[in-house]
């Protein structure tokens, strides 16, 4: 184990950055020479969400850090530079769009994107689908949304209509949303039925909003067990949000209405095709039983403060710079006190991939 006050050291990582950004360009420059073959036969991946699939969007908004991780440790097991995701390595979209031969699809924000047809990730770390949840310091599912239909409307100037079209009905819409809601709290002043029944309709008008655009194939995530991430197991100063079991309740309901609306929306829209990431109990197994799994830690997070990691200082740049880092990060389901490690993120997306969500991709 190391323990840290500060943690600098990007200098030696910038080389590695420029080549990465050389490689970078030359793949988004050779599909944008018109190859039409190859464009007609991939399906492009458009991804909404959290930190569970910021690919680094936040990097570029006026936020805290509170909401970002574009330092080291994070991004050192892949990467091997910080990306801007909350892992230490790659997240679920990253192996969806390999399996899928897709290169990784880019964030949104980042500076000089302009070519969409593979398509573009919106997430953004600390987001809801409520626009109250973290207001301000995140990019909410409705602002999402909006450049959802800024990138919808470039593809039409660029491809013409009826291509567009093609590329967004054969396209896969991935979505992680919701833990940040049932964190607010906002969870605390209204029935739990009432609070989960806004953020439902939310994700509900964003599916509707999609479909109307062409979307036709979605791939959901369960909510994880989020009363059993090192954050929730030791009280927060000044922490306002509900309790683990409230946290708990709130994620189970969720759950179930997700389920109930899409089997409903499958009978009401033509064409709509979904497949659901059981995050719930894949996650639950391996915080439980870490060993069955190939790891060794299920309950302390690899990098933090205080007991099982469980204070948000990873890197030192959220206001308390002292930390504690693992030898091992694959030892550890939990990379930092909120998020998986890509060890997890591999384990299910596989899990994900070859239970039907593949199927989606296929033309």
């Amino acid at each position: 184990m190391q323990s840290y006050t500060e943690h600098t050291g990007m200098a030696s990582f910038r080389f590695q950055i420029y080549i990465l950004a050389f490689c970078a360009g030359l793949v988004i420059q050779s599909s944008c020479n018109g190859h039409s073959g190859l464009r007609k036969k991939h399906v492009a991946l458009f991804i909404f969400g959290d930190s569970l699939y910021d690919p680094g969007n936040n990097n570029y908004i006026n936020t805290t850090t509170s909401f970002q991780a574009n330092w080291l440790p994070y991004g050192e097991t892949f990467f091997r530079y910080p990306t801007g995701r909350f892992s230490d390595g790659r997240l679920i979209p990253d192996f969806i769009a390999e399996y899928a031969k897709l290169p990784i699809i880019p964030a949104y924000l980042q500076p000089g994107l302009k070519d969409y047809t593979y398509g573009v990730n919106f997430a953004s770390g600390g987001a809801g689908a409520l626009v109250e949840s973290h207001q301000g310091f995140v990019i909410d599912l409705k602002t999402q949304r909006s450049q959802f239909k800024k990138v919808e409307k470039q593809l039409r100037q660029k491809l013409g209509d009826a291509e567009a079209y093609t590329l967004l009905s054969k396209a896969v819409y991935l979505i992680s949303i919701g833990s940040n809601d049932y964190f607010s709290p906002l969870a605390t002043n209204t029935s739990q039925e009432e609070y989960v029944g806004w953020v439902i309709g939310n994700l509900t008008s964003w599916i509707e909003d999609v479909y109307k655009k062409g979307g036709r194939k979605f791939g959901f995530s369960s909510l994880a067990p989020l009363a059993s991430v090192p954050s929730m197991r030791v009280i927060q100063p000044g922490n306002t949000g509900p309790s683990g079991e409230e946290v708990t309740a709130l994620v189970k309901l969720h759950n179930r209405l997700l389920s109930k609306v899409l089997t409903k929306l499958k009978k009401e829209l033509q064409g709509f095709k979904y497949s659901t990431l059981n995050l719930y109990t894949y996650a639950k197994e391996r915080i439980n039983h870490p060993s069955k799994y190939g790891f060794k830690e299920g309950k302390t997070a690899c990098c933090g403060f205080g007991p099982y990691r469980a204070i948000n200082t990873c890197g030192g740049k959220r206001g308390v710079t002292e930390y504690e880092l693992c030898n091992n990060v694959t030892e550890y389901v939990f990379f930092d006190s909120g998020h998986p490690t890509e060890r997890v993120y591999q384990q299910v997306s596989k899990l994900w991939w070859s239970h039907n969500l593949k199927e989606l991709f296929e033309v």
